[in-house]
């Protein structure tokens, strides 16, 4: 998927409310994979942000007696807040209200206008300000109810400058016929395919009763509808993320963008058609996933059930998160978050199976070796190559997205490294000088073993890992995949015992 360069966005955050579990958990996502293909040796270019337009955006300021400028300012501080919790490493952080932002979508419309595909006309339609988006009467649930907030719809009328989305429905299935999968999971490409040959209605891509946007170029009386306006960002970014640097030409088009399932027409649809009408080269591959459920339910502010992970952040720590909802949420399916289910991952795997793991290596380490990790016998060729396999299909899960199966590649080679201890008994061998042999080669192997799931899941966990390796004696920073096979450690290393690396939590009164 990659030529050396990977450019990878998340969805831009509408401020329309506070961030969630599931902002975090796409934001995690889409971080694991950029953290990855770092370790592969990609030069990557990792967006997110906030999109901050619209009437919603405008309502809720009016509501809370505020300008839509300070509201989204209030709002997107704490995305951004959200991100740097996260451990996030984008690589640069858009707003729709940038300056810059605006500037190029201007640009950018004045060339739609131009190809000829942009026309004024009329229209009504039941419209949901929360979704920013028109429905069809056979889209609605019943009572006349938005499909995702199940909220009541309004009926909305106005003259407004329309694409001609009609005109790309050949395009866009021939998009979907490509050899390379342009929706992934392949069930979200289907769902796409059957938007367009079930019909295409021309699109509103203005408001004229709206001035908080974007204005129209050829028309200031008009603002560029919110979800035109936010898609361009993923293009706009490149041209000021960096000042005085332009990377359009090194990054466009963008190698991958991770959003929620919710967003797909708007993604898989309208934006390829848009690029195409302005002869800009589409997205390589678009990864929808699923909803993070609390009770079976979608969460959301109107449906009051949303998880707020800042109070497991607190607990527990960043990297636990992280990995929970790699490891519980399917990547790419519906998935439920739970305290208790986060508890039992915490304390069955990170403290006891991984963490009581490494303290065990090391302290072997200290009291059979002086501390000192022993060279390979060369005895363990077997387990060299279950550590060869895994990395190898660990990398190969990471290629296709499925970085939940790519936790659990890792998580079986940590289980394999528990029986290892069990197997050779090191404090048996530890007892007789004629199996110092053996001693050594089971603790190289366990200090090896661990050395490459540590590089694994440095993508997953980074600050934990990086402990992990100083532990083992190993520069923290040493993550590269390619060094993640069996012998590539630093020889002759010091163990550094640390304290646990997943601390057990004990329950509040």
């Amino acid at each position: 998927m990659s030529d050396g360069r990977f450019y990878l966005t998340t969805p831009i955050y509408y401020v329309n409310a506070d961030p969630h579990i599931g902002h975090a958990y796409t934001t995690i996502m889409s971080d694991v994979i950029a953290r990855h293909r770092r370790q592969r040796g990609d030069d990557v270019f990792f967006l997110t942000g906030t999109d901050e337009h619209g009437s919603k955006v405008a309502e809720s300021a009016a509501a809370a007696g505020r300008s839509p400028r300070e509201h989204a300012d209030l709002l997107s501080e704490r995305f951004r807040a959200l991100g740097t919790e996260l451990e996030a490493s984008n690589d640069f952080f858009i707003r729709t209200s940038d300056a810059e932002h605006e500037q190029v979508v201007a640009q950018v419309l004045s060339r739609l206008h131009e190809s000829g595909d942009v026309y004024k006309g009329s229209y009504g339609g039941w419209y949901c300000t929360a979704c920013e988006a028109f429905y069809r009467e056979e889209e609605l649930l019943e009572g006349r109810m938005c499909p995702i907030h199940r909220t009541p719809v309004e009926w909305l009328e106005e003259e407004n400058w329309f694409f001609r989305l009609s005109a790309y429905r050949d395009r866009l299935l021939a998009l979907y016929a490509s050899e390379a999968p342009f929706v992934l999971p392949e069930t979200r490409l289907n769902e796409a395919r059957r938007m367009v040959e079930e019909g295409l209605e021309d699109l509103s891509i203005s408001r004229a009763q709206i001035d908080w946007g974007v204005p129209v170029p050829w028309d200031p009386d008009q603002v560029v509808y919110v979800w035109v306006d936010a898609l361009f960002n993923y293009y706009t970014a490149l041209t000021y993320a960096r000042p005085g640097e332009d990377l359009v030409e090194r990054f466009w088009p963008a190698d991958l963008h991770v959003m929620a399932k919710d967003i797909l027409k708007f993604h898989a649809v309208i934006w390829p058609a848009l690029l195409m009408a302005a002869g800009m080269a589409v997205p390589r591959q678009l990864f929808v996933h699923g909803y993070v459920l609390k009770g079976g339910e979608k969460m959301s502010k109107t449906a009051g059930n949303v998880i707020d992970p800042f109070p497991f952040i607190e607990r527990y720590g960043i990297d636990p998160l992280r990995y929970y909802l790699m490891r519980e949420v399917s990547f790419g399916e519906d998935g439920v978050f739970s305290a208790e289910g986060f508890e039992a991952r915490y304390t069955g795997e990170l403290a006891n199976e991984l963490g009581n793991l490494l303290n065990r290596t090391v302290s072997m380490i200290g009291r059979y070796r002086d501390g000192r990790v022993p060279s390979d016998p060369g005895d363990d060729d077997e387990l060299a190559s279950e550590v060869a396999t895994a990395v190898s299909a660990f990398c190969r899960e990471m290629d296709q997205l499925a970085l939940t199966r790519a936790a659990d590649v890792v998580w079986g080679l940590v289980r394999r490294l528990n029986r290892l201890v069990e197997e050779r008994a090191p404090w048996t061998l530890a007892k007789d000088p004629d199996r110092a042999r053996e001693l050594d080669q089971a603790l190289y192997s366990l200090a090896e073993g661990l050395r490459a799931v540590a590089v694994m899941l440095s993508s997953i966990m980074p600050g934990s890992m990086a402990r992990a390796l100083e532990a083992l004696g190993q520069p923290g920073g040493a993550i590269e995949m390619d060094v993640a096979g069996w012998g590539n450690g630093v020889a002759d290393a010091v163990v550094a015992p640390t304290g646990p690396l997943f601390p057990r939590i004990e329950d509040e009164e």
